[in-house]
């Protein structure tokens, strides 16, 4: 299976793009593209609709290998770990599983999520458009939403417009799982 940078690289060359083109449509760098592409670093959810969006694809195409049929039925034993998310680009702070990779015709993102202890170093914000809905499924879970903080529990959800900067952690030392669903409109 080829990595997201490759899959992101892949779409950038279809489409004749540079790094430096690539970067002028996100407001990324290039040195920070090229270590997607090239390092296997995987960067965290902003930066990748950022990507998707200047590439003209959805955030789950970096996740595709296939397309399926309706319904789709991801079964726990079946479940991949498909993206790491590194809060300072070395240890990996949230693991995400898709739940619809297949499915090329979504308009959700749904995730299961491992929000590891490193997740709480990180409490740098992200905004993006669209919504978010996350359930916590285990652990305690910290999220930042503008100006106001909350701790969730599990079976606690939270509903949100994630155009407004918000950060999602574990608190402490402890793991929490979450099952989230973006939205990003057309």
């Amino acid at each position: 299976m080829s990595t997201i940078g490759k899959r992101i690289q892949s779409y950038r060359e279809r489409q004749k793009l540079s790094v430096t083109d690539l970067a002028e449509r996100t407001g990324l760098k290039q040195d920070f593209i090229q270590a997607i592409e090239e390092e296997d670093m995987y960067p965290s959810l902003q930066p990748l609709v950022k990507l998707a969006r200047a590439l003209g694809v959805r955030l789950g195409t970096f996740l595709d290998d296939y397309v399926s049929s309706d319904p789709l039925i991801t079964r726990l034993a079946e479940r991949e770990e498909e993206l790491i998310m590194h809060p300072d680009g070395k240890e990996p702070g949230v693991k995400f599983h898709s739940l619809g990779k297949g499915k090329t015709d979504r308009h959700m993102e749904p995730f299961f999520i491992e929000l590891l202890p490193e997740s709480g170093k990180d409490d740098s914000l992200s905004s993006h458009e669209g919504e978010e809905f996350i359930i916590v499924h285990s652990g305690q879970v910290r999220i930042v939403y503008g100006n106001e903080e909350s701790i969730l529990s599990p079976g606690d959800s939270i509903y949100f417009n994630s155009i407004v900067p918000h950060h999602v952690a574990c608190v402490g030392d402890e793991m929490a799982e979450i099952y989230a669903v973006l939205y990003f409109p057309s």
